[in-house]
């Protein structure tokens, strides 16, 4: 298993070597923050920093440095590798920057950042796309659990009204509506550090259970460097955008400005932003580990990976906690499943609201104004997660692009960051590299997937599987991502010549 330890202790490294690096670069001061200048009561609350990171942490993770990174696991250990790299070079440094640059500009969101270094053009899309995307992933998250919750309850022998996904889908969407609406210490501030600390507990059984379990072996990232998917789906670039939270996701930069309301001091960043997303990268290199020593490999292949993960992803969840901690787990899972997609939908909400609170310039410090967007945006979650649960709504193709849009938000949110550091005449290339790296991940994906271009140039087996189009679509990507690093660099030379005629 020395190929886990080895990627484990790159990660722990990487916080202290790149992770300062990172911070270096940013150069945080003793200026007086939002939260301390601001400071409305209701979302520009001080927070000590234990709980920033536990509340961000629980933010930006959920599920899906579990999900992603079984659903990586399938391609074999080679997944260690964009989980480790991938965090310490590129989640870290766009979680980082992304929270930062929103403290520095009084904790606006992400399309306010946006487009003060990409220009309004690049700002109005992002706030269309951001709120389209916060909501669709907090009804999904309401949806979801509210479907776990009727399984639950029909296994313990219940029935009636408890036994529908509707009535449990009003009680979250009310939930939702009582989180998005109060000061953000009341309830999100006092108990997501708990079910912080239970994704981290659960994490450790885990890890835990494989090591003290001689039945289970981690497999070397040495000896299986080859393409273990079952269905032969290319590692470039599906792997790189299924593999999201655990290693770098667009989603966390609408959530990051929360945090960046609640701190006390810049030197808090880098514990709580970069912390946090090393902290994710951990949890997803401990699952994708999970998924690869406790399945069986036929012909090389994951294929016990892959039938476990078609009962469900939440069943997967269930029987490796099973497996490796037995009922604690099982308990553990539960809360899992049902707690932490509840505790991203909230979020989301509430980061849609923050939006559009920054695009029409409501304040948010009276009730009135807040019941003002909390409706809207809750109405529509609501409309959509009904829907959803009567059968007239179908998510599934919508869903469908959730994985590419997220990571094509990170890229975008990274040429920002990289403007940002020109124009403060810092080290641009920090975040410009990761930049120009997800441009090409997010253009290969978005030719190749099935649900995007895909179905257009790609091919059929005789035996129905697919041929992917590669030898198109690795020439684009990588010519896509060029250009744009091209294009950046000359922004940067007009914008250098401006300031000397100036």
């Amino acid at each position: 298993m020395l190929s886990f330890i080895l990627c484990l202790a790159l990660l722990i490294i990487g916080y202290f070597t790149y992770g300062k690096i990172v911070d270096n670069t940013f150069g945080p001061d003793d200026r007086e923050t939002p939260a301390v200048r601001i400071n409305d009561g209701v979302d520009y609350v001080v927070m000590p920093q234990w709980k920033l990171f536990l509340v961000q942490l629980l933010n930006i993770a959920g599920l899906g440095p579990i999900f992603g990174a079984m659903q990586g696991a399938l391609w074999g250990p080679v997944v260690f590798l964009w989980i480790t790299f991938g965090t310490i070079f590129a989640g870290g440094v766009h979680d980082y920057f992304s929270g930062m640059i929103s403290e520095r500009n009084d904790g606006s969101s992400v399309a306010e950042v946006t487009g003060k270094y990409l220009g309004s053009g690049m700002q109005n899309v992002m706030r269309v796309f951001s709120v389209v995307l916060l909501i669709m992933v907090g009804t999904v998250f309401a949806v979801g659990p509210a479907g776990l919750i009727v399984t639950l309850c029909k296994n313990g022998g219940l029935s009636g009204v408890v036994t529908t996904t509707l009535f449990w889908l009003i009680i979250i969407l009310v939930y939702y509506f009582i989180a998005t609406f109060i000061s953000i210490d009341k309830i999100i501030g006092k108990i997501y550090p708990i079910f912080g600390l239970c994704l981290i507990i659960m994490a450790i059984g885990v890890i835990f259970g494989i090591f003290t379990n001689p039945d289970y072996t981690i497999p070397e990232i040495w000896s299986h460097m080859y393409n273990m998917h079952p269905s032969g789906t290319p590692i470039w670039s599906f792997m790189f955008i299924t593999v999201a939270c655990g290693a770098i996701s667009g989603f966390h930069s609408t959530q990051s400005p929360l945090m960046a309301r609640c701190m006390k001091s810049e030197k808090q960043g880098h514990f709580v932003f970069y912390g946090a997303m090393v902290a994710e990268g951990i949890i997803a290199l401990i699952w994708a580990a999970a998924g690869c020593a406790l399945y069986k490999v036929t012909g090389g292949l994951n294929t016990g990976l892959a039938a476990a993960l078609a009962e469900g992803q939440s069943a997967a969840i269930y029987d490796v906690c099973s497996k490796t901690m037995g009922g604690v787990g099982i308990a553990l899972a539960m809360i899992g499943v049902v707690v932490c997609p509840i505790t991203s939908g909230d979020t989301a909400f509430r980061s849609a609201r923050l939006t559009l609170s920054d695009w029409f310039h409501v304040d948010q410090g009276s009730y009135l104004n807040r019941l003002k967007l909390c409706i809207p945006v809750l109405g529509v979650g609501a409309i959509l997660g009904i829907g959803n649960a009567v059968g007239a709504i179908d998510y599934t193709v919508i869903w469908r692009y959730f994985s590419w849009t997220n990571q094509t938000l990170a890229m975008i949110v990274l040429w920002a960051a990289s403007m940002y550091l020109f124009t403060e005449k810092k080290n641009f290339w920090i975040t410009a590299v990761p930049a120009t790296f997800m441009s090409a991940v997010s253009c290969t994906y978005f030719i190749l997937a099935p649900e995007c271009l895909g179905g257009l140039i790609n091919a059929k087996a005789a035996d129905g599987t697919t041929i992917y189009n590669t030898a198109v679509a690795y020439p684009i990507g990588i010519i896509f991502a060029a250009v744009l690093l091209v294009i950046f660099l000359h922004a940067t030379k007009k914008h250098s010549a401006k300031a000397s005629q100036a």
